[in-house]
């Protein structure tokens, strides 16, 4: 049996899976979890362990027809301002909350487009979240940059305020690529983006990639990374599109027709990842590649690779504290979502009260299956021993697990009772082996192709 025969009578080719940016999935939250919880969560946190700020900026100047996002367009700066100042609001009801004396190692600006901030707003909120939570020294403060939506002003804004990495979406450069999904971006903007970023100091560059997208082929990928590899990014993300129409209406815009199909997009991913190993990079997780020495290879090493809403990081802190619409928190007591639409979020803050709209509160089984399901996601392997050293016999019913995830997927796994390791002819399995340690139900529907 060939390995594109073996993977596809394992059901890659026909499922849906979720990404496991969290666990459990944001398909979980409910309206049950709300404000009350989110400040008594807030107020737990121990004022000695750091944290991460993340900060979602819900506006974008052109809506790309591919993204799922929470976003809207915007053609003028008035609804902008007036949304930094409900930001501006919200953390200072935060401070009721967080306790005193809390720092943070990383804040992250997110959309969106977060670019889209006026150079004065940029530093009004910069102060403000680092007034609420200082950063320590070595911080990691990352934004999201679109190369056709900023300007000389912002950057210095953004460099001023003490940005040093920056994620520059990309996706494809095929002209055909990009006027299907609604995104036009030539490789010179990139390039002087880039180029501008590193004058001001900011050498640490991210650049997203996506497969998948209408009319495109290797030709049209091989070469986008081609031009990619000339930029020189530490990191680079490779995401697989999600077409979800169905929760997302603007991408109704993308011809279906012209989407690779489930096969298509297994040999792009396949080749884009031997292209950019040969090229130097390391492969990190399932979508991600990084220089040998950036700090996720580091962490990848020395198996401390760690997955959230972001994707993979090297991020130790156990919470994040998210700010803005739709931004969701990580917390020891659970997940909280803000209300994602812009204007019931409006309406809370004005009010008063936190945006807390939905979550899930997490019990001792959620945390085992979170750790266990990390590992899978990071490590391609998952050590029972170390389940059981954190957390006892409650790790138990995961052997189980373990069994039939090396039944199922028998000639890509391999299990001696104690630590099951997916080989490298599976990893492309890696979501579906890591559905197996889930204790919902999964409905298919609500997530994108496992490939």
């Amino acid at each position: 049996m060939t390995q594109l025969h073996a993977l596809k009578s394992a059901g890659l080719f026909e499922v849906n899976a979720p990404r496991y940016t969290s666990y459990p999935t944001a398909t979980q939250f409910a309206s049950n979890i709300g404000a009350q919880d989110y400040a008594r969560w807030l107020a737990g946190l121990p004022p000695a362990d750091p944290v991460s700020l993340y900060i979602h900026i819900p506006f974008c100047e052109r809506l790309c027809w591919y993204c799922a996002c929470r976003t809207q367009g915007v053609r003028s700066l008035g609804p902008v301002r007036a949304y930094v100042d409900v930001l501006l609001q919200e953390i200072a009801l935060l401070r009721r909350y967080l306790p005193e004396g809390l720092r943070a190692n990383r804040l992250h600006f997110g959309g969106g487009s977060p670019t889209i901030l006026p150079p004065d707003e940029i530093g009004r909120l910069v102060d403000a979240l680092t007034t609420l939570v200082p950063l320590n020294d070595g911080a990691e403060f990352s934004v999201e940059i679109d190369p056709s939506a900023i300007d000389t002003s912002r950057m210095d804004a953004f460099v001023a305020a003490g940005m040093n990495r920056a994620s520059i979406g990309v996706q494809d450069f095929a002209p055909q690529v990009q006027q299907a999904i609604g995104r036009l971006q030539s490789f010179e903007i990139t390039l002087k983006t880039i180029s501008a970023l590193r004058e001001r100091g900011v050498n640490s560059i991210n650049i997203d990639l996506v497969y998948g997208l209408p009319y495109q082929d290797w030709a049209a990928l091989g070469a986008t990374l081609d031009q990619t590899l000339t930029l020189a990014p530490d990191r680079l993300a490779l995401f697989g599109y999600a077409h979800v129409p169905w929760m997302a209406k603007r991408q109704k815009m993308i011809p279906e027709a012209a989407l690779p199909g489930a096969h298509e997009r297994y040999e792009l991913a396949q080749n884009a990842t031997a292209m950019l190993v040969a090229s130097g990079l390391n492969a990190i997780g399932i979508d991600h590649f990084a220089t040998p020495s950036d700090a996720l290879s580091r962490a990848q090493a020395n198996g401390r690779l760690r997955r959230n809403f972001q994707g993979y990081t090297d991020d130790s802190a156990a919470s994040l504290v998210g700010i803005g619409a739709s931004s969701i928190s990580q917390l020891p007591g659970g997940y909280v979502q803000n209300a994602p639409v812009t204007a019931q979020y409006n309406a809370a803050i004005a009010g008063g009260n936190l945006a807390a709209a939905r979550g899930v509160a997490l019990g001792l089984d959620d945390q085992v299956r979170a750790l266990a399901i990390e590992m899978l996601m990071c490590d391609f392997k998952l050590e029972l021993s170390r389940l059981e050293a954190r957390f006892g016999a409650f790790m138990l019913p995961l052997l189980k697990n373990a069994q039939a995830a090396a039944r199922r997927f028998n000639t890509f796994c391999t299990f001696d009772g104690q630590t099951l390791i997916i080989l490298p002819e599976g990893r492309p399995l890696t979501r579906m082996i890591a559905q197996m340690f889930d204790a919902y139900a999964v409905d298919q529907s609500r997530h994108s192709s496992a490939i």
